[in-house]
């Protein structure tokens, strides 16, 4: 069978009997796409399965032909993605943002600092990064409250958002893009949450209604950290860059290199699945 990676070098040598394509061509059964150069995966009759190597599937899901298997890297990066959620709690209870500004002032400031510890974090979209972000946060004595499309053990139903969000300190979005989730947290859903809670978005921009997160930094109703937004990329003259309270990265919280090894290690195991005919990790149901 032939294969095809983005990067063949970093999914190093392939299993017996599969042969890696230079080229995305019309005899590559098993196709490895990156985000940042989506391919066109129409026209080609023998593709059977791609695999990415992000959790979201959503900038590559409507490109997939049909009868063709979709799988996501999910797991691989959540180890780098609690790490960002954690750090970007501790950087909003720390004032990291406005000494930042202050040194580059040359200014110094005197600022009260918040506590990490002892905050009740709720997290929207509680899967494995959800559940490797409440281990981390764990040493922090924090409460982790998940929330997930629908309850099950120890996890609350989507249903039940509105009377949770007031009691939060934190509120974490890991949604997923889907129809469903699309402009999710919007005026309502912001204006429920404690006045002066956190909200960090790592999961997709468009989960949340952008104007109404303007209008609630202004207002000082939350702070908030993102590393994704809507739309992507921020605009330079978009009023979310001059909105208070806020700290942007540019959708990189699970680009780390520890992440991408493990994405190719992921990758590198599902082609010795596929090409020894067994089950596929990490098929996307309904895409």
């Amino acid at each position: 069978m032939i294969a095809w990676a983005h990067d063949p070098e970093a999914l190093g040598p392939p299993p017996d009997g599969v042969e890696l394509a230079a080229e995305l061509g019309p005899d590559v059964e098993f196709a490895i796409p990156v985000w940042f150069d989506p391919p066109d995966l129409g026209g080609l009759p023998a593709l059977r399965v791609v695999q990415v190597l992000s959790a979201g599937v959503d900038w590559i899901a409507d490109r997939v032909p049909p009868g063709v298997t979709l799988c996501s890297a999910r797991g691989a990066r959540d180890r780098a993605m609690a790490e960002w959620i954690v750090a970007a709690i501790l950087a909003d209870a720390k004032q990291a943002r406005a000494y930042g500004e202050a040194h580059g002032r040359h200014e110094w400031i005197d600022l009260d600092m918040r506590d990490a510890s002892g905050l009740r974090v709720l997290i929207l979209g509680h899967g494995s990064i959800g559940h490797e972000t409440a281990t981390m946060l764990a040493p922090f004595d924090c409460e982790v409250v998940g929330v997930a499309r629908t309850a099950r053990d120890g996890i609350h139903g989507i249903d039940e958002l509105p009377g949770l969000l007031g009691d939060a300190d934190v509120v974490v979005n890991l949604l997923p893009l889907t129809d469903d989730t699309r402009g999710l947290v919007g005026a309502g859903e912001l204006g429920r949450m404690r006045e002066g809670a956190l909200y960090v978005n790592a999961g997709r921009g468009a989960t949340t209604d952008t104007d109404a997160l303007v209008d609630a930094l202004r207002a000082g109703r939350v702070r908030a950290v993102l590393d994704v937004v809507d739309p992507e990329p921020l605009p330079a003259d978009h009023p979310l860059w001059e909105a208070p309270d806020v700290l942007i990265t540019p959708h990189r919280a699970g680009d780390t290199p520890g992440a991408e090894r493990a994405s190719w290690r992921l990758a590198a195991d599902q082609l010795r699945r596929y090409a020894a005919g067994e089950p596929l990790r990490n098929v996307v149901e309904g895409y």
